[in-house]
């Protein structure tokens, strides 16, 4: 399904967007009124300009319209792998893109994210997993980083990664086993104005963030809020 489709189906009264060097800025509307529109598509690279270019959007967004819900589209082959962009220190510019989804929220922007098509590594971790929610389509490849190059950076055989993939959803790709985790609250079959105004509506705000007890519940990561409640505790004792 291509960009545009997906857009009038998730907005059939009307949306206004732009698409400029792979990244969408703009606005719709919902039931709920007007919401801004931003991300990537064609599984972009996420590179500096790019970064940037979202960041500023966020920013005019918090500026000009306080309180305006952000619609993130997530495809993204990942971070630009470059010389000139480490150059550039992409790092640093995912990173400000990541504190830009953070102000929003913490100036009462809700926002939630639909992954359309990939979302891979650097690229989704500093943007569509920044949201207050994140969605994919059934049909969405979801992976932080090929089993081969993990193998290559851990030292672990490939084999060996397999394995544990079939066993462990920290392991293996697949937006299924990212709901698992509880870093995608569900998987549409489709693009569908109901389902983004009933997600745009359960989004509180301030957000009631649950990642981590869902991936308790859903079995995905056993250890991971008992890890957070024990330092936060310990953080409150000090």
């Amino acid at each position: 399904m291509n960009l545009n489709d997906i857009l009038d189906s998730l907005f059939p009264t009307g949306h206004t967007v732009s698409l400029v060097n792979h990244v969408i800025t703009g606005e719709a509307m919902t039931a709920q009124g007007k919401v801004a529109v931003l991300g990537t598509t064609d599984a972009a690279a996420i590179d500096h300009a790019m970064a940037l270019a979202l960041s500023g959007f966020i920013l005019d967004t918090v500026e000009k319209h306080p309180g305006r819900p952000l619609i993130f589209m997530v495809d993204t082959s990942g971070q630009a792998l470059s010389r000139s962009q480490e150059l550039l220190c992409l790092n640093g510019s995912l990173a400000h893109l990541a504190s830009c989804v953070d102000l929003a929220r913490r100036q009462g922007h809700r926002s939630l994210s639909l992954v359309t098509a990939n979302a891979v590594s650097g690229g989704f971790l500093s943007f569509g997993l920044m949201t207050d929610c994140t969605y994919a389509l059934s049909d969405a490849q979801v992976r932080v980083m090929d089993l081969r190059a993990m193998s290559r950076v851990t030292k672990i055989a490939h084999e060996r990664l397999v394995a544990l993939a079939g066993n462990s959803p920290t392991f293996a790709p697949g937006a299924e086993n990212y709901v698992r985790m509880g870093g995608i609250e569900a998987i549409w079959p489709a693009p569908s104005a109901a389902l983004l105004e009933r997600a745009l509506a359960s989004v509180a705000c301030p957000p009631d963030d649950r990642r981590m007890q869902k991936a308790l519940e859903r079995g995905g990561r056993n250890m991971a809020a008992d890890i957070a409640a024990r330092v936060q505790n310990a953080k409150v004792g000090t």
